[in-house]
């Protein structure tokens, strides 16, 4: 009875769609975390551990089209312009930069993707050049907000985007 039923989509595109506009309705600045792997797009002098971190606002992007297989976009990187790809199954999280709600994902990996063998792929630089495959990043250790403020009562490094919401819904900061 269940081989009757027709294969699925995912939701992880759909869900990236209804917060990026949630995020826009409300003034707040979308960005996506990326798990850089194969078939991704993106410029890998500020990839960092196997990640990056990227503003996908209106006014950061140019022709931002959220698909069902990637994410792709032109945006501007130290003042050169650059197309970006990002495939769904590398977006590890879309929050808003100003308070950090939003949604994390488990990345897929190159076999759970429907790659071959996708330890061996190449990942490609913004300039179409060969880049070496990122390794996965080791796992971030993070804190909750309330515990990384300082007697003043400000939080450390306010220059830096907050980091992705994970599973769960607390707020957390990155631990340096």
């Amino acid at each position: 009875m269940a081989d009757d039923l027709p294969e699925i989509g995912s939701t992880k595109p759909y869900l990236i769609r209804a917060l990026y506009e949630w995020c826009t309705d409300n003034g707040l600045t979308p960005y996506i975390a990326v798990r850089v792997g194969p078939g991704a797009r993106v410029p890998m002098e500020f990839v960092k551990q196997g990640e990056i971190v990227l503003n996908i606002s209106f006014d950061a992007t140019s022709g931002l089209q959220i698909g069902n297989d990637d994410i792709r976009f032109k945006a501007r990187f130290g003042g050169i312009a650059r197309d970006i790809v990002v495939p769904i199954g590398q977006v590890a999280a879309i929050y808003a930069r100003e308070n950090s709600q939003g949604m994390a994902f488990p990345v897929e990996t190159g076999a759970e993707a429907g790659e071959d063998d996708a330890s061996d792929a190449p990942v490609v630089g913004t300039a179409g050049e060969e880049q070496p495959t990122a390794s996965a990043p080791a796992p971030t250790r993070l804190r909750p907000v309330e515990s990384q403020r300082s007697e003043t009562g400000g939080a450390s490094d306010a220059d830096e985007p907050p980091p992705p919401p994970r599973p769960g819904g607390a707020r957390l900061t990155r631990v340096k």
